[in-house]
């Protein structure tokens, strides 16, 4: 389980749009979550426990299919999981929740290039206003 510390930013990558049946979907997000693990300011990754979630998400094993969520140490950091999510999508779609450390949350979608840049600055703008609490 993955402890959630208030002061940091969480990022919620739903990888459900992929168009793959469960199983796929599950390795799709088990093999997505180490390399997450090491990109640059992520502090912390993992599976989405079902009780963190609306009842009518699927789930396996206790956690959400095809969701992980990272925890990122700094506002800056966002420019590297982003690209990283870029990188390794390119023209697929993933859905993501950005939660601010004021708890203000901010629904994002990319499936290209050019709507990862328009999310990121979209995060970095969310970010800029957060509250410090």
């Amino acid at each position: 389980m993955v402890t959630i510390r208030t002061s940091n930013i969480q990022l919620n990558i739903s990888l459900s749009e992929l168009d793959l049946d469960e199983e796929e979907l599950q390795a799709e997000v088990e093999n997505l979550l180490p390399q997450i693990q090491e990109v640059d300011g992520v502090e912390e990754a993992g599976l989405v426990e079902v009780s963190e979630v609306p009842e009518s998400s699927k789930s396996l094993t206790g956690y959400v299919l095809g969701m992980l969520k990272t925890v990122l140490l700094d506002k800056a950091d966002i420019k590297n999981v982003f690209g990283f999510l870029r990188d390794r999508f390119g023209n697929k779609p993933i859905k993501m929740t950005l939660k601010a450390p004021d708890g203000r949350e901010l629904d994002l979608e990319a499936s290209g290039r050019e709507e990862f840049e328009f999310a990121m600055q979209q995060a970095q703008n969310f970010l800029n206003n957060t509250k410090s609490i």
